[in-house]
């Protein structure tokens, strides 16, 4: 009996400091790929810098953090001849720009956002339209993830196959997210126009092997989380090739169900709870970013 009761004591010591050494010693990495498809697929999938159709994303690395982020370029402004996917490419270009400048604080991921949409107002260079946009930053000491959101954009952490956290939509009214605006001075007082400051933010501890999934709405209104875990299930490493491949399978999955007119999608779904008849999938752009949160190596 005494040599068990030791024998425990050693481990739950060794536990006890393995878990210490965990906290104060190693950095913590995120290990990344995107894939996606623009709505209009013709246009060849990867335009100017990282978009995929409206959508635009990034992925970038300072001395402290590991930044993602996810935009979505809200396509009603094609009716009055402006390409939306500007406001969402500049946005996460510039998000880019001061991670990579270390202009940026890695438990404020609201400040990158509000930093960069004020750059843009001040843009000498006329830009319009509006986006959505979730950012996602890992603090590689504190092993803290920090997420910023605003919008129908968003992430999940998953762990063990079971989504441990998520963010919350933001919604005014059905199908009409939070978004960044920039509008013409004409039409200021009828576009809609949150603040930066208005993005759901949230932060939490993560473990060596979670998995971190930031998307825009394309995905998440033609998936079900069981069908992404299911997916999820198939990443069996770290490695980036699997993770692209994950990546891939997921947007690939999205993309067939959203052209699927007998599929009742999230998004569907939702339509109805707002007492709407609607069926099938919804075509739209999809972005997907997946990350494993790994041990930080040079």
């Amino acid at each position: 009996m005494m040599l068990s009761v030791l024998s425990y004591g050693r481990l739950l010591a060794r536990a006890v400091i393995g878990g210490l050494s965990q906290t104060d010693g190693r950095d913590y990495s995120l290990v990344s790929a995107s894939f996606g498809y623009g709505k209009d697929f013709r246009k060849g999938i990867l335009k100017k810098g990282m978009c995929y159709g409206d959508d635009a994303c990034f992925i970038a690395r300072h001395r402290s953090a590991d930044v993602l982020g996810v935009a979505d370029g809200v396509g009603g402004w094609r009716d009055y001849g402006v390409d939306p996917s500007q406001f969402s490419g500049t946005l996460m270009r510039t998000c880019e720009r001061l991670v990579k400048e270390g202009r940026f604080v890695p438990s404020n991921p609201v400040g990158i956002l509000t930093t960069s949409y004020y750059e843009l107002l001040q843009n000498k260079v006329p830009l319009l339209g509006s986006s959505t946009a979730c950012i996602v930053v890992l603090d590689r000491q504190s092993h803290q993830l920090h997420t910023a959101n605003l919008g129908d954009s968003g992430f999940l952490v998953v762990r063990g196959g079971e989504v441990v956290h998520r963010s919350d939509e933001q919604q005014h009214y059905f199908n009409t997210p939070f978004q960044l605006s920039i509008a013409p001075p004409e039409a200021e007082g009828s576009v809609l126009s949150d603040s930066p400051e208005a993005a759901d933010s949230s932060s939490f501890d993560v473990q060596l092997g979670d998995i971190i999934l930031t998307a825009t709405d394309g995905l998440f209104d033609n998936m079900p989380d069981y069908m992404i875990l299911q997916e999820l299930k198939k990443l069996k490493n770290t490695n980036y090739e699997s993770i692209q491949q994950t990546a891939k399978s997921i947007a690939e999955q999205a993309h067939v169900l959203a052209y699927d007119p007998n599929y009742m999608s999230p998004f569907a779904q939702f339509a109805c709870d707002n007492g709407l008849n609607v069926r099938g999938g919804k075509p739209d752009d999809i972005t997907v970013l997946l990350s494993i949160v790994a041990e930080y190596t040079d």
